[in-house]
């Protein structure tokens, strides 16, 4: 005869949610994070280490998660292997994992959302070279929000992440840089934007002047220059628009590369003769000095003579419609009111 199933669980549909086993009612959120900090670092004592606990006491929720799902489903979720080796996460560990990883993540996403609506934290996006007009804001805002307790937090996002961050529920406001079609709105009605700086990108040279462009340069031109160009961001977006998803092999690249500073640390060097596109507002503070390696270099204006047109477009976005739910003393709309001052300064 089959083994009787194990006590509790109902063989017929799932049990209502107030009808649940009170094994299973026992479980804590406390005890689900355990359960990640020994699947993510491999033993109790490690897990305690990165708690901040003792390992009896990650050792002690173990043996109750065990005992506790062996009543439910017939199976413990770990089970020790032998001094020195990892615990082994049985089938039914594996899914409880998975559950508990949604569980707290729902919970987190959910408070958030809730500490947002009442004004209780707010989260702003910025890309590096946009950190200067949210300084400005914030410079009007700190003791206000300081008064107030408001969870202020500033996360670093990249150009090709801006939508992408905005549209997850990441950050409530972005400052940052896209690029877009000329004379487009960006975002194409999906988000409230400022704008406060439209125009082409720029080469910066350490070329010498016989061999470099002159004051201007056609975009369809760059492909014959020695080009340091990043992964990722402004530049690549403009090159794939214009020369095609496999533009590095149409161009001459001379050096790929992941950050601006390094960029204009092989041409100051003299690693690199070469030329590196970048934004109208880097040029003007390279050519400043304001730049780290910007020192002894050229610049030149590309002109947009391919299609698709295409312009930058620099500003501050948040998600349509987002700030006239709150009220206009919610901090999302007092910083928004701040950067619209300083926008219109800028401008």
């Amino acid at each position: 005869m089959p083994p009787d199933p194990p006590k509790h669980v109902p063989t017929g549909p799932p049990a209502e949610p107030l009808d649940c086993p009170p094994e299973l009612l026992d479980v804590t959120l406390d005890q689900l994070r355990t359960l990640l900090a020994v699947r993510l670092h491999g033993s109790a004592l490690r897990a305690a280490r990165a708690l901040g606990r003792e390992q009896s006491s990650v050792q002690k929720q173990l043996d109750t998660l065990n005992r506790g799902f062996q009543a439910l489903c017939g199976e413990t979720l770990v089970i020790k292997q032998g001094r020195g080796r990892d615990f082994r996460f049985t089938a039914t560990g594996e899914a409880i994992l998975e559950r508990a990883r949604h569980t707290l993540g729902d919970w987190l996403t959910d408070i958030h959302a809730a500490r947002r609506r009442l004004g209780g934290s707010l989260t702003v996006g910025t890309t590096e070279f946009a950190l200067r007009i949210l300084s400005r804001a914030w410079d009007q805002l700190a003791d206000e929000f300081d008064r107030r307790g408001v969870d202020f937090r500033i996360v670093h996002v990249r150009t090709k992440d801006i939508w992408a961050r905005l549209e997850a529920g990441d950050v409530d406001l972005l400052c940052g840089s896209v690029v877009m079609a000329a004379g487009n709105a960006p975002g194409e009605g999906a988000y409230d934007v400022l704008e406060w700086r439209r125009g082409s990108p720029v080469v910066l040279t350490n070329l010498p002047v016989c061999e470099a462009p002159g004051p201007v340069v056609a975009a369809s031109e760059l492909a014959e220059l020695p080009l340091i160009v990043p992964s990722a961001g402004l530049v690549a977006d403009f090159l794939t628009q214009w020369y095609g998803p496999g533009f590095r092999h149409r161009m001459n690249v001379v050096a790929d590369i992941e950050d601006l500073h390094y960029g204009l640390a092989l041409m100051r060097y003299g690693m690199i003769s070469g030329c590196m596109i970048v934004t109208g507002t880097i040029a003007t503070r390279a050519l400043q000095g304001d730049l780290p390696g910007g020192g002894g270099l050229r610049a030149a204006e590309i002109v947009p003579d391919l299609e698709p047109k295409l312009e930058m477009v620099a500003g501050v976005f948040a998600r349509a419609g987002e700030r006239a739910r709150y009220a206009p003393d919610h901090p999302l709309n007092l910083l928004w009111e701040a950067l619209r001052e300083q926008v219109a300064t800028a401008g």
